[in-house]
């Protein structure tokens, strides 16, 4: 007998455009995003939010390494074509307004992502850089965002790849969940930029105008504080001693712990508006 053929799944386009839930669940299944990546991200959290203010320093050292990305900063618009503000450095009161934001963000990519809201918050993020949503309007063009959310997935990656205790398993586990979570993330970007799917534009979903860090007026974010200094271009680990290090870790082998490490205590499971796959 020959190999067994799956049943092949019916996808409604027109539902990938005008239902977030049935874009989300379609592109779960494709990437095979299961119960093993939510489980990964929520064990890993502690780890990762402790690297947060690090890898955000590092992001927007890059940002403002060029004058398009810097403008977008200033300006609010990487289409303005004027010039930057020669002092505009790390440490600009608007620069901290901005690295809050995205100390929050970068924690809420590693909450719970089993409920829509958590994605309905991803899809407003994608929406706000294109000048909707806000009282003061954002617009980023789409080739930054891109290259800005890859060269986050590739200082995650490093900094995860190079935790000094965490088992091989656990690391690759959290570096396949944050880059699903982060190409997902893309795609939300993507779906306001592109013009695919304009035939719908009328059945579209429309967000009302809130203030940033809110969906549905609930507060998304939470408050990051900015933790342990770090050079704006050096590893995430720079500056952690050995017993911070151990402390974020929570995937020691069994036998190894020391320093204060500490497997993290199971989290419980919550109630999910997703039908999140088993990994088989």
């Amino acid at each position: 007998m020959g190999p067994s053929i799956r049943p092949r799944q019916h996808i409604d386009r027109k539902d990938l455009y005008t239902n977030l839930e049935a874009r989300i669940q379609y592109l779960h299944s494709f990437i095979d995003f299961s119960s093993n990546d939510i489980e990964a991200l929520i064990s890993g959290a502690k780890y990762i939010k402790q690297l947060i203010p690090a890898i955000v320093n590092i992001v927007y050292h890059k940002l403002l390494q060029y004058d398009i990305t810097a403008r977008a900063l200033e300006t609010r618009s990487t289409s303005f074509e004027g010039l930057v503000d020669e002092n505009l450095n790390d440490n600009s009161p608007q620069i901290l307004h901005r690295k809050k934001f995205l100390r929050g963000y970068l924690a809420k990519l590693c909450s719970d992502p089993s409920t829509l809201e958590f994605w309905e918050y991803l899809d407003k993020v994608g929406m706000m850089h294109t000048g909707r949503g806000r009282e003061h309007p954002l617009h980023v063009e789409y080739v930054h965002i891109g290259a800005c959310l890859a060269f986050i997935q590739d200082t995650l990656t490093e900094a995860l790849l190079s935790h000094p205790r965490l088992r091989m398993d656990k690391k690759i586990a959290l570096v396949k969940a944050i880059g699903k979570v982060i190409w997902v993330q893309n795609d939300l970007f993507a779906k306001y930029y592109v013009r695919d799917g304009q035939e719908y534009a009328d059945e579209m979903e429309t967000q009302e105008i809130e203030a940033e860090g809110f969906l549905h007026g609930k507060k998304m974010l939470d408050d990051i504080e900015e933790g342990v200094a770090s050079s704006p271009s050096s590893c995430p680990f720079s500056g952690m001693s050995a017993a911070s290090k151990a402390d974020a870790c929570n995937g020691c082998e069994k036998g190894e712990k020391e320093n204060g490490c500490s497997t993290a205590s199971p989290t419980e499971p919550s109630t999910t508006s997703l039908p999140i796959r088993s990994h088989e």
